[in-house]
């Protein structure tokens, strides 16, 4: 995703600094309009955003476990008696969403991750089992993990959502409207061209993945 922001934007003119800061302070920035707009969102993260027409990616929001743990998850129901990690900030899916905010106070329902690294830090207290299950994109998962072998894998233990991912802009940047113009138009003409194909290969991904 950002590969393919980076080339599009070059094409205009423009510089494409990408930076990582946990992701409620990502949003926190762009409000206060300290940094342009926030990459990898869905629409439930800031309803209120500037999104393009067309999606840069696809969220695959799964639940993982203990890799000795036995649990499936099958709906919000299964649950009940496990303590769900997530990162402060996130959405995940509307039923996740409601569920979070719902038992955010309970810490036996809900554990909240906050700050830059939150991945690592998941899987740190997922293999020590100091957490029952944390929720992640499945792309994001198998990107990290291929770049820390020395990390144990966790376990998928069930998807829970699909949607488009985004890269989103905040009402209060005057140029919102017109960078996600861009991202549409760039786009189509990298589809067009089969540029993105070959952006998309180097991640051993095809264009209906993105």
């Amino acid at each position: 995703m950002v590969d393919i922001a980076r080339e599009i934007f070059a094409e205009a003119g423009y510089e494409f600094d990408y930076q990582n800061f946990g992701w409620a302070r990502s949003l926190q920035l762009a409000r206060e309009q300290l940094i342009d707009g926030v990459v990898g969102a869905l629409k439930g993260d800031a309803p209120d955003f500037i999104f393009p027409e067309t999606a840069l990616g696809e969220a695959r929001i799964t639940l993982y476990t203990h890799p000795q743990s036995q649990w499936v998850y099958d709906g919000i129901d299964t649950l009940q008696g496990k303590t769900l990690l997530v990162i402060n900030g996130y959405s995940y899916s509307p039923e996740l969403d409601r569920y979070i905010s719902e038992y955010s106070d309970d810490p036996e329902r809900i554990w909240i991750l906050s700050g830059p690294a939150p991945l690592a830090r998941a899987l740190q207290l997922l293999d020590r089992e100091r957490t029952d299950v944390f929720v992640e994109d499945s792309a994001v998962m198998s990107w990290f993990l291929a770049q820390n072998t020395s990390i144990a894998a966790p376990r998928n233990a069930g998807l829970a959502y699909e949607a488009p991912l985004f890269i989103a802009f905040p009402p209060e940047n005057p140029d919102a409207a017109e960078l996600a113009n861009l991202l549409d138009s760039g786009l189509a003409r990298l589809t067009a061209s089969g540029r993105l194909a070959v952006i998309l290969s180097a991640y051993w991904l095809s264009d209906p993945d993105l």
